[in-house]
């Protein structure tokens, strides 16, 4: 019996420390978060990527660091630089390029991050004049970073058509 009422005291303990500690913990990053980002920032990031020029879009990625970003093409970049001279590579075979989030937006809080998923209607124009249109799908991972909500991890695909 002594043992049985020792271990249901210690699991109370155990509850109750936790309990403390996340609320705590939800407190500090709550204080310390700016507000989350939302379609209009996301739809920002697009207008940037539509310029084709990674520098435009610099100020909303972790820029150092190890962090994967997923494209296109190739299979994965290992860090901001990679990612940027990768883009520009890429860019450089278009004079035009347009990207618009559909409405299929959504936005998942969890603590000092946020990921969101949507589709991008995109339209491109080559060099040689030839209009490429379809959708992408976007996977982007935001973690507050001193108050900045930065994108740590991203993932943009095509569905093969």
């Amino acid at each position: 019996m002594l043992k049985r009422s020792l271990t249901v005291s210690l699991c109370l303990l155990a509850l109750t420390l936790t309990g403390f500690a996340q609320t705590k913990k939800s407190a500090l990053k709550k204080a310390t978060a700016g507000p989350i980002p939302d379609k209009a920032l996301l739809q920002k990031i697009w207008e940037g990527w539509s310029t084709l020029d990674p520098t435009n879009v610099a100020k909303f990625y972790t820029t150092t660091g190890a962090h994967v970003f997923f494209d296109i093409a190739p299979l994965k970049y290992g860090s901001w630089d990679e990612y940027a001279k990768g883009v520009q590579g890429l860019a450089a075979t278009y004079k035009s390029a347009k990207f618009t989030l559909n409405d299929d937006v959504a936005v998942h809080p969890h603590g000092d991050l946020v990921w969101v998923t949507a589709t991008v209607a995109d339209q491109m124009t080559t060099k040689a004049g030839k209009v490429e249109m379809g959708n992408l799908r976007w996977t982007a991972i935001f973690e507050n970073e001193d108050g900045k909500w930065l994108i740590v991890h991203e993932h943009v695909s095509a569905p093969i058509q």
